[in-house]
């Protein structure tokens, strides 16, 4: 980038800074990325120029800016700004800030700035010591989380608070990042001449998945391991792959990212389509999820999603479920693949679902009619004197084995709770349906004619 000769000084920094750090914004105009929220006109934006911050929480996956965007604001605020780590710190150093915040010597504007890195390991004691400090706005609360902070903060927090959400950085974010470390002589290694092939950026940006960290590490990676050639540093796409360090699923089978994923796996079943439900089975089987949590899912979707349509499934999916805590992994994927795939193209049909909700919600309303006297059962000469089991029908007595008589209270249509679909096998049970209907109604008429 440059052909004058690296000073000790700026070796040292190098070695001594990670590249991530050294590049870090120093103003909003610097941020890429995130332009939902830091575009001109956009809330956050005018907050932070017009240094009027709320008590905010930043909510996205590592390497998206949450930090970055805490230290812009830093250098930007004329209030006192102060920072803390949730892993190292607790209630003893919010009281010291609350403390300094409150006395006018050491705070004469009145109000401090406090950032909460990774606000999610607060337990509910800890944030509870910043209500009252948030809500009096001595303290005007940063909170940075990679969790979703509707689970992990709590509601009397978050209902004092806006929560902006982060996304991962597009590649073309990435490559812009990664060109400005290698162009900057101050913070980057634009002291350096060092040649990187398009194809090498590309594959950083690729492989980091938005997550700027990971590319900016990399890069600081393969620039400090490779020997000048001639006063240059060749890095080409062998050198950054090496350098390029794997990036685990962001996941916690205990938060936002188990749901959203199952979730998705689940909704790409429904909707038929095999290749996203083997995606996203991936994500979760590559991240640790519990394959027998997987296979009940998918045993509840068999019933609940493609039901009478293709009766066979569910049973298959009850055998996935047994046969993949039996063999365990890696061999369970296969199994829970050709259950997923099973049920993603199988003829679906939600109507056992629907019509069991329908029974249950007119129970739940006090829709109770008496059972009819002939369905009853009657273990005591007593009880048919009564009327119970009185007239009952037989049903194998009748051709067809379909009787005339009324199995749903009065009050009651036929047809009231399942409505079968024209799909799959449930085509067929239709079709059944409305013969048994139309033989009750025949057989009912002629014994009203006798």
């Amino acid at each position: 980038m440059t052909n004058s000769k690296p000073t000790e000084e700026q070796l040292a920094l190098a070695r001594r800074q990670p590249l991530a750090f050294r590049m870090a914004p120093q103003s909003i105009t610097e941020v890429v990325g995130q332009s939902h929220l830091l575009a001109e006109g956009k809330m956050l934006r005018r907050m932070i120029e017009a240094d009027r911050l709320s008590t905010i929480i930043l909510f996205g996956p590592p390497g998206t800016g949450k930090t970055s965007l805490a230290r812009v604001i830093a250098r930007t605020t004329q209030y006192n700004f102060k920072k803390l780590n949730a892993v190292t710190s607790g209630v003893a150093d919010i009281k010291r800030i609350v403390s300094e915040a409150e006395n006018p010597l050491l705070t004469p504007e009145g109000r401090t700035i406090l950032f909460i890195d990774e606000i999610h390991r607060f337990n509910k004691a800890q944030q509870d010591a910043l209500l009252p400090h948030v809500e009096s706005g001595t303290l005007t609360l940063i909170g940075a989380t990679t969790e979703n902070p509707f689970f992990e903060v709590n509601k009397a927090l978050i209902s004092r608070s806006t929560v902006f959400q982060l996304y991962p950085l597009e590649k073309e974010d990435i490559i812009v990042l990664l060109r400005r470390a290698l162009a900057d002589p101050d913070r980057g290694y634009g002291f350096l001449d060092i040649n990187i092939s398009e194809e090498s950026l590309d594959f950083a940006a690729s492989l980091a998945s938005g997550d700027a960290r990971v590319a900016l590490n990399a890069l600081d990676l393969a620039v400090l391991t490779t020997d000048q050639q001639n006063g240059s540093i060749n890095i080409d796409l062998d050198t950054m792959r090496d350098c390029m360090q794997k990036k685990a699923p962001q996941y916690d089978k205990a938060g936002e990212n188990h749901y959203d994923t199952i979730s998705a796996l689940i909704k790409s079943m429904r909707g038929s389509d095999p290749d996203a439900a083997l995606h996203y089975l991936a994500r979760a089987l590559e991240a640790g999820e519990d394959i027998a949590f997987i296979a009940r899912r998918l045993v509840i979707h068999a019933a609940e999603d493609v039901g009478m349509a293709n009766p066979q499934i569910l049973p298959l999916a009850v055998a996935a479920y047994h046969a993949v805590q039996a063999i365990g992994m890696p061999e369970a994927r296969l199994i829970l693949a050709q259950a997923a795939v099973a049920i993603a193209t199988s003829p679906k049909s939600n109507r056992c679902y629907v019509g069991i909700d329908k029974a249950l919600a007119d129970i739940r309303a006090g829709s109770i009619p008496e059972i009819p006297f002939h369905l009853r059962n009657a273990p005591l000469k007593g009880m048919s004197e009564l009327g119970y089991g009185m007239d009952y029908q037989y049903d194998h007595d009748y051709p067809q084995a379909i009787s005339y008589q009324r199995f749903l209270p009065d009050s009651y249509e036929e047809g009231k709770y399942y409505q079968p679909s024209d799909s799959g096998y449930e085509a067929k049970i239709k079709n059944w349906l409305a013969k048994i209907r139309k033989l009750r109604t025949e057989g009912r008429k002629k014994n009203i004619e006798k």
